[in-house]
């Protein structure tokens, strides 16, 4: 049996999705809690125990602003 996500973190769509929503220019306190409590819950029916995350490459930039 195949699974079509296999290579996808357990919870990573929830946690994107808050990082996303903490990361907004117009911060929605409320959103986010609902997005935390969505993430909250994952993490305790999937029993996850610790988050990683990957190594960014030498060459990637963590900035999302861009200059003129």
């Amino acid at each position: 049996m195949e699974k079509s996500k296999e290579a996808e973190p357990v919870c990573s769509q929830e946690a994107l999705a808050l990082l996303n929503c903490v990361a907004e220019s117009s911060y929605d306190q409320d959103k986010c809690l609902l997005l935390l409590n969505s993430l909250r819950s994952c993490i305790l029916q999937k029993k996850v125990k610790k988050f990683s995350l990957a190594e960014q490459s030498k060459g990637e930039s963590t900035s999302t602003t861009k200059g003129p």
